[in-house]
């Protein structure tokens, strides 16, 4: 039988209860989680707030999901996107009982057509890292994902320095034209 690729091996697991395999998807996708209610909210404190609540709804709602894809980043996007605007109300809500006038820091509801490109993004995304070898999803997950430097990757994969240099620099290359062709134009 040919090797479970992607999320879905893990997803199955931590549906089941596996706290290490939920362990596993939580150090792999929380800075980008973080980095997508960051970009909403504006604040490092209510990031790191709405990632831990994306966390717990994914922990709740993972037996009952059925994984379209083989990355796990666009359903957890979509929850952590409807945890901020949940917070950017919650604040709202907060402001019209202590104040009459708006306060012009706090972000307006996240725009519809804005959600719409972060899911295209993240699905995006999503597909690319999907077509990446598994060698080359590795690469990226132990870099990009988990903070490793070019050695300890090669290290921990057991390859040359050079090829993990070498294959980040083509997959970041690879997911910047992903982003790219999601960008809208001006």
């Amino acid at each position: 039988m040919a090797q479970t690729r992607g999320d879905t091996a893990l997803v199955a697991r931590a549906a089941s209860g596996s706290e290490h395999a939920f362990r596993t998807l939580y150090r792999a996708y929380a800075r980008p989680v973080y980095w997508i209610a960051h970009g909403i909210l504006g604040s490092a404190p209510d990031a790191e707030d709405v990632t831990q609540e994306t966390f717990v709804v994914a922990w709740r709602k993972l037996p009952g999901l059925e994984l379209a894809g083989e990355s796990l980043l666009p359903w957890l996007a979509t929850i952590c996107r409807f945890q901020a605007a949940n917070r950017l109300r919650r604040r709202q809500r907060e402001l019209a009982h202590t104040t009459d006038e708006a306060d012009e820091r706090i972000p307006s509801l996240i725009d519809v057509e804005q959600q719409v490109i972060t899911a295209e993004l993240a699905a995006r995304i999503a597909q690319e890292l999907g077509g990446l070898s598994a060698l080359d999803r590795e690469i990226f997950r132990l870099c990009a994902t988990e903070g490793y430097d070019y050695r300890a990757a090669a290290a921990e994969l057991g390859v040359g320095h050079g090829v993990v240099r070498n294959r980040l620099s083509r997959v970041r290359t690879r997911l910047r034209g992903a982003v790219t062709e999601t960008e809208p134009a001006s």
